[in-house]
């Protein structure tokens, strides 16, 4: 009978079985080593070795040996080495070394190796094929989970910081990285981190958070200018100059770009030594940032809806309690002032008389509360809200809530700190008021007025707490 290829036809149902086995493995690794070993089998080698280079063709990829490598034999012992291509794509090299006979490698091994390498090549395209249909399926799905994430962020917290943390912790999941981190452009022409997502140690948290890459950086001026920044050493790379740069290795700098702007730049760094981003991942990591920066758009005009809803709402409540609210309770007061003049009895004129007063107190409030409500709400609790929030702490222990007036525009007049030390007299005269109160409720009237006058003639900001027992009124006042 004809021997395969100038070889034993012996060796065919092994290398029918090898082919078997290498096309339906869907792991790559155990297949390559099957591969390696059914090589050296075939070709009666000693050694074998399946050499890969990564995704691009340029670097080194796996290394699969069976037995020690065939390079780590003696000078002059036989070589046999073909590359692995799939149409014309190079994916590595099989090699085989020392003929166990002593004797040099034929033609029908260099066929059968030929035949294995081919095999290989198929095998290592179409796992690549599906890795990368995987990876852009994960990338995809990743975006899409940030873009719901950011419609449906959380309004108790900071929802800026809230959104670039999420895209700083998915991007670095995606990309398998030790950091991911958001920045934005500083007033300076530099860029700041403003959110980030790390697996490092939390000193290196604490350093990196705010970090500044200046303005003179070269990575800065590409970033700002819309173009990505690829770096396989961040750390001895000469483009960066940021002291943050040495605790990374592989390093990816993408701009967050929406419609020709620039809103800052999504990085992803890997550990020193780890495997460098491949095109795929730079390409992916590239789409998932300016998908990211859409998001962050679409989710900022979202909120912005959100809020003017809520503006409309108060502005619709603030309407119905001026035109309709203190209307009918003006009317009512003007009705018991009527009945008090024609009351014939001394104590039913002063109990209408009390009960006027009362409505002329809640007209003042519901005055306050319509200047609160077209003021809108606040990132941080304006003075308003904070002196009504002192009258509410009080009223358990007062036996009733304190009447509470503004006069005029009190978060204009005051500053910051003018306003904490109004809250904070407030507080001390209530606490007074509820420790030496007497049997029963007290009536606690606070007044904050901003159009106050001091007797010399200036403006000021008068606090006026008054109503408790016989004391004399307790009275903080701030010229302007």
């Amino acid at each position: 009978m004809r021997a395969l290829a100038g070889g034993p036809i012996s060796r065919l149902p092994q290398l029918l079985e090898a082919l078997v086995t290498v096309g339906s493995d869907h792991d790559l690794r155990p297949a390559l080593d099957r591969l390696a070993e059914t090589a050296a089998a075939l070709t009666g080698a000693r050694r074998a070795e399946v050499s890969t280079f990564d995704e691009d063709g340029d670097g080194p990829g796996e290394l699969i040996t069976h037995g020690a490598s065939p390079r780590a034999g003696q000078p002059g012992e036989a070589l046999l080495e073909v590359p692995i291509q799939v149409q014309g794509e190079l994916f590595g090299t099989l090699c085989v070394a020392g003929k166990i006979d002593g004797g040099a490698f034929g033609d029908a091994d260099l066929h059968l190796v030929r035949v294995l390498a081919t095999e290989a090549g198929i095998a290592m395209s179409n796992a690549r094929m599906h890795a990368a249909a995987r990876q852009r399926r994960r990338w995809i799905d990743g975006a899409a989970s940030v873009t719901t994430a950011l419609l449906a962020g959380p309004e108790t917290r900071s929802t800026t910081s809230h959104a670039l943390t999420v895209v700083a912790e998915r991007g670095r999941e995606l990309a398998e990285a030790a950091t991911g981190a958001v920045l934005l452009p500083d007033d300076e022409g530099g860029m700041e981190i403003v959110a980030i997502s790390t697996v490092l140690p939390d000193d290196v948290r604490e350093e990196a958070h705010h970090a500044r890459i200046p303005a003179q950086s070269p990575v800065v001026h590409q970033v700002r200018a819309g173009l990505a920044v690829f770096s396989d050493d961040f750390a001895g790379d000469p483009r960066s100059i940021s002291p943050i740069a040495r605790h990374y290795g592989p390093m990816m700098l993408v701009p967050l770009r929406s419609n020709g702007r620039v809103l800052g730049a999504l990085a992803l760094c890997r550990k020193p030594g780890e495997s460098r981003f491949t095109h795929t991942e730079r390409t992916l990591g590239t789409q998932f940032a300016s998908q990211a920066a859409v998001a962050l758009v679409l989710a900022d005009r979202h909120r912005d809806r959100e809020r003017l809803a809520v503006f409309e709402d108060r502005d619709r409540i603030a309407r119905d309690l001026h035109d309709l609210v203190i209307q009918r309770l003006f009317a009512t007061g003007m009705l018991l002032e009527t009945a008090r003049r024609k009351a014939r009895l001394p104590e039913v004129a002063d109990g209408v008389g009390r009960a006027v007063d009362e409505l002329d107190a809640t007209i003042q409030e519901i005055r306050s509360a319509i200047i609160a409500l077209q003021q809108g709400p606040a990132a941080a609790p304006g003075l308003r809200t904070r002196v009504l929030r002192e009258a509410d702490a009080a009223t358990a222990a007062l036996g009733g809530r304190p009447s509470v007036q503004f006069v005029g525009p009190i978060e204009a007049r005051l500053d910051e700190e003018s306003g904490q030390e109004l809250v904070a007299t407030l507080a001390k005269a209530l606490a007074g008021a509820s420790a030496s109160r007497p049997a029963g409720p007290v009536r606690v009237t606070v007044v904050v007025d901003a159009l106050a006058t001091l007797p010399d003639g200036r403006s000021a900001v008068r606090l006026t707490v008054s109503g408790i027992g016989a004391e004399e009124p307790t009275v903080w006042e701030r010229p302007i």
